[in-house]
C-alpha cells in the first residue's frame, strides 16, 4: 500500500474567512463543492488543507484524510483488525471511493482513493 497524501480536515463555520487565511499562507483553491474546499500549495500539490462546514454524505466529521493507492485493500485490512468503521466504504459522486475509521485516539480518519 502506498500513501499519496495525508491532509488535515478542518471543520469551520467561517468558510470565507478560513479560505482567505490559508490563501495568505500561499495555498490556492483546487476543489470547491460548497461544503468542502481543498486548498493546495502551488509548488507542492500534495501539501493541502481541507476546510468543510460539515460532511454532506457521512454521519461524522473527519479529522484528517489519507489518500491511498488501494482503498479496497486498506478497508479489508481495517475490517480484519477490528477497528471501528464509522462510515462504510462507498463511491462518492465527486469521484472518490472512501470510508471513515476511528483511530485509537478517537480521531476520525477519512481513507480515500480516487477513481
Amino acid at each position: 500500500m502506498s500513501i499519496r497524501r495525508a491532509v488535515p480536515d478542518i471543520t469551520t463555520e467561517a468558510m470565507d474567512e478560513s479560505r482567505a487565511f490559508y490563501r495568505r499562507l500561499g495555498f490556492t483553491e483546487v476543489m470547491n463543492l460548497g461544503w468542502v474546499v481543498t486548498l493546495a500549495s502551488p509548488d507542492n500539490p500534495t501539501a493541502q488543507v481541507i476546510l468543510m462546514t460539515r460532511d454532506e454524505t457521512a454521519p461524522v466529521q473527519p479529522d484528517m484524510s489519507v489518500e491511498v493507492d488501494d482503498v479496497d485493500a486498506v478497508y479489508a485490512d481495517v475490517l480484519a483488525s477490528g477497528a471501528e468503521v464509522v462510515h462504510a466504504l462507498r463511491d462518492e459522486p465527486w469521484g472518490v471511493r472512501r470510508f471513515f475509521v476511528r483511530d485509537p485516539n478517537g480521531r476520525v480518519v477519512n481513507v480515500v482513493g480516487h477513481r
